[in-house]
């Protein structure tokens, strides 16, 4: 059995992950939606940068006890280039405090360009993103990464970097089992 499980801040990853769906046929879910994970032979997680993790992932795997005989493929969603090696290394980092050392090993993962409209988050990620670009400013711009450019270029902005053909890899390591 397949599942597809998405953990989603603002919709770029549920977006993302019901498109995975309607091309594969694969029932997708909400993290906080899932029972017996154990049940599902490949799991496909999509999943939102945010907050320094990526979200949901956590509660999500805490209940697979072996990646074992298991397909796991997870692909997280943020607004810095998913191509940036410096990015990359900073996401697997921040997944290794989430996952067993066993599940992420095991895991072929993918990075995906997500979006954010900022007239949508709450008051608390508001004060949240407005001290992060305050923060982020004040760093001379040729010690920026690509994370944090990507934040003041895109801050208080309503933008979309989703590109629903990055989802042919997914598909394509998906068909493989």
């Amino acid at each position: 059995m397949k599942i597809i499980i998405y953990g989603s801040g603002y919709g770029t990853a549920k977006a993302y992950a019901d498109e995975l769906g309607k091309r594969t046929g694969i029932p997708v879910v909400a993290f906080n939606n899932v029972e017996n994970i154990e049940k599902y032979g490949t799991i496909i997680y999509i999943g939102a940068l945010y907050a320094g993790g990526v979200l949901g992932m956590k509660k999500t795997f805490e209940n697979l006890k072996t990646a074992d005989g298991k397909n796991i493929v997870i692909a997280t969603v943020g607004l810095a280039d998913s191509t940036d090696a410096e990015n990359i290394r900073n996401i697997e980092n921040s997944m290794k405090t989430q996952l067993s050392k066993e599940i992420f090993e095991s895991a072929k993962i993918f990075y995906l360009r997500g979006g954010l409209d900022y007239s949508k988050p709450g008051f608390k990620h508001k004060v949240m993103m407005s001290l992060l670009y305050k923060k982020a400013s004040g760093i001379p711009a040729e010690k920026r990464n690509a994370e944090t450019q990507a934040m003041i270029d895109t801050y208080n902005k309503k933008v979309s970097f989703i590109d629903f053909d990055a989802l042919s890899e997914i598909e394509t390591e998906i068909n493989c089992f």
